[in-house]
């Protein structure tokens, strides 16, 4: 079924065109026959990041991209100082509430990583420093990439990673010492930690060591195992994934009241089997949902299991059940499916607080344990909810909101009184007022309609000539929703317009939506996105020549795959941390464990489907493609730069256009989480410059 050719090596020296400064790439002429089909991957070579003519070729890459992006030093020096002004701002996250405790986020001025800190008894107390990132490192490149507090809040189990790359450790902090244990456990990415009641030890997930397992298994076998503190981390038990497929996806969680646990298994991003068990010696892991095409989670208020799922409600709805007789025949419905989407349960004062996503604005509703609406809590406009807390036994309900042209806001609502009161608000050195913010719907291609928000200065005149960049996902259920970004405030500032679209494949309007595009229905993705472009054209929004598109990871998929199927579309791509060869994603990191999403080119018919889109293997020879700048970063341990790497160079190569195509391969840095604020500008710096340079200015420039 698969051979491979590999073909003398032929230098290819790309043709010298005026003022293009790109270093000629070679090829290795590899072709490839899958499912009889013949496959041609010229530029295979730059996957092998190691390589010394890789890295050679990336530094070559580097410098002919940082001299396009700094040819206007005071511009670029402009553009530096008003961000990091803007993200010298305090931010804050939601705290989480754990008897008398409230821990919270905050990063400061002049921070690079934010700081946890806690409250005791009320949010209006002094904070206490309980784990500080940028004492860690010299670099600020270590960061918390994940944390879990015990029951009594004396504990906090967290993750910490460096340059990106988020293969945590686990340590263990004692939080009123502010110091860490001797306690390590290595191989702890992505990780949950579920809590014993008397705070004596966890469940929590670990990656095989190295030799257990295949190599390619390392980064895709997470098994669930038990510590109890006093005994040897070498010692702790498997208790769950130790014959379970390499691609299973497991986790583990408390419910709310600590007295059950819960482990989700799930070989599929629209499904999860799952478990529970009593929060105490000798019990295990029994059944609730295992074998259903369907997502499910779960809490317990009192005796009553709570299921918040997909199960014939692709908007969610939530089941409920004695505890004692968890098995599907015993469901019965209590909250039914909304107009809206339910994105989370929360049990707060014995209520269920449910977060739901309505036309990709939240609402926040309020039900009874008798699934009866009690009230919904007012927001202070369209937005997004993020982040609700608070205490199953106290009425004090915790929420932050933002919206793009609203900063994050930390709000208490008090269900007994209903009184919402505003505690802490990010503040920005902006005329927020000056902006605004509209929903419009465009039909795609096949006449869905897709919505899609517009962010621009007041009294924007739509003549045609507006700078534009749109954003789009479309991926993995994830939904699109209206949030505060910093850095867009220069961009309208300068007439700037910024689109986001809510693009199939995502989970703005639930399961269905997610199913339309993924899979063989991928295709839909890229037609909305591009029915969202010409819809700007059409409003007279933008033009081509002022039209850039932007997306990051499997965002970088979609800006690629509508790169390759209309250069004409827009003048500028901006292309993040991308999947972009889908015929080997599958090979890499953990690129395996999206099969379910995308498919894999192992299959004869989904490898038909792949290969339609795959940009990598969609570059015409001798195309004007659009102006094009690839990032990726050298740590990234989920997206490997190859993708980027491979896709440059066949777009270079390619190109007859006047436009430049650019590579920026990051070091010391990963797929995005937990990057150093610094690097979080200097990036957004090179972003907005690229476009500046490709849209900003008379119609047809080139440079």
């Amino acid at each position: 079924m698969t051979s491979s050719v590999v073909l003398p090596i032929v230098i290819a020296l790309l043709a010298a065109r005026a003022g293009d400064e790109i270093p000629p790439t070679a090829t290795v002429e590899v072709v490839e026959t899958l499912h009889g089909t013949e496959v041609a991957d010229p530029f295979r070579w730059l996957e092998d990041g190691s390589d010394a003519g890789v890295q050679t070729w990336m530094e070559q890459q580097n410098a002919a991209t940082r001299a396009r992006l700094q040819a206007d030093p005071a511009a670029r020096e402009s553009l530096r100082k008003r961000l990091d002004v803007l993200y010298g701002a305090t931010t804050l996250t939601s705290p989480r509430v754990v008897r008398d405790r409230y821990f919270f986020f905050r990063q400061s001025v002049g921070q690079n990583q934010p700081v946890l800190y806690q409250k005791r008894r009320n949010l209006s107390a002094d904070a206490s420093e309980v784990l500080n990132p940028n004492t860690m490192s010299a670099d600020a490149t270590t960061a918390v990439d994940w944390w879990y507090p015990s029951p009594d809040g004396k504990l906090i189990a967290y993750g910490r990673s460096t340059s990106g790359d988020e293969l945590s450790t686990l340590h263990l902090r004692n939080v009123d010492s502010a110091a860490d244990t001797a306690l390590k456990i290595p191989r702890t990415r992505s990780c949950s930690v579920a809590w014993d009641r008397d705070g004596g030890g966890f469940h929590y997930v670990q990656y095989p060591a190295a030799g257990s397992v295949p190599e390619e298994q390392l980064l895709t076998t997470r098994l669930v195992r038990y510590h109890r503190f006093g005994t040897a981390v070498q010692d702790d038990p498997i208790v769950f994934g130790k014959d379970a497929p390499p691609n299973e996806w497991h986790d583990v969680m408390n419910a709310s009241d600590h007295a059950f646990q819960f482990l989700t298994a799930s070989l599929d991003w629209s499904r999860n089997d799952l478990y529970i068990r009593r929060n105490e010696p000798g019990a295990v892991f029994e059944p609730v949902a295992v074998g259903l095409a369907a997502q499910f989670e779960a809490d317990v208020l009192d005796d009553t299991l709570l299921l918040l799922t997909t199960l014939d409600a692709p908007r969610k709805r939530i089941m409920a059940t004695s505890v004692d007789k968890p098995g599907q025949e015993h469901w019965r419905e209590l909250v039914p499916q909304q107009k809206g989407v339910i994105e989370s349960l929360t049990i707060i004062d014995g209520k269920l607080v449910l977060r739901v996503l309505e036309n990709a604005y939240s609402r926040l509703l309020v039900f009874g344990p008798d699934g009866t609406q009690v009230t919904e809590v007012p927001l202070p406009t369209l937005g997004t909810v993020t982040d609700v807390t608070g205490r199953p036994d106290r009425p004090e309900l915790i929420f932050r909101f933002e919206s793009f042209v609203f900063p994050p806001t930390l709000f208490r609502y008090d269900l007994g009184t209903h009184e919402l009161t505003s505690v802490e608000q990010t503040s920005i050195d902006a005329d927020l007022d000056a902006y605004e913010t509209r929903q419009v719907w465009f039909e795609s291609r096949d006449g869905t309609r897709v919505p899609m928000f517009l962010i621009h200065r007041r009294g924007l005149e739509q003549d045609g000539r507006n700078p534009t960049v749109l954003y789009g996902y479309g991926g993995f259920g994830v939904s699109v929703v209206p949030r505060f970004r910093r850095d867009l405030l220069p961009w309208l500032d300068q007439g700037g317009v910024f689109a986001s679209a809510n693009l199939r494949g995502g989970g703005e309007f639930g399961e269905e939506w997610h199913q339309a595009g993924r899979l063989g229905q991928k295709q839909n993705v890229f037609d909305d996105m591009i029915a969202a472009a010409e819809h700007l054209v059409r409003e007279q929004v933008t033009s081509p020549e002022r039209l850039g598109i932007m997306g990051g990871s499997n965002g970088g998929l979609l800006v690629g795959a509508v790169m390759v199927q209309r250069p004409d579309l827009c003048r500028a791509v901006y292309c993040a941390v991308p999947l972009l060869d889908m015929l080997r994603y599958h090979k890499f990191l953990i690129g395996s464990l999206w099969i379910p999403e995308y498919g894999s080119a192992d299959d004869p018919d989904q490898f038909a489907w792949l290969l339609a889109y795959s940009p990598y293997h969609n570059v015409k020879a001798e195309t004007a493609y659009p102006a094009a700048l690839f990032t990726a970063a050298e740590s990234d341990s989920r997206v490997d730069p190859l993708h980027a790497r491979k896709m440059a160079a066949r777009v270079q190569a390619a190109n007859n256009g006047p436009h430049p195509i650019l590579l920026w391969i990051e070091r010391q840095a990963g797929h995005g989480k937990g990057k150093p604020l610094d690097k979080l500008v200097e990036t957004k710096v090179d972003q907005w410059i690229f476009f500046q340079q490709q849209l900003v200015g008379p119609p047809g420039a080139v440079e």
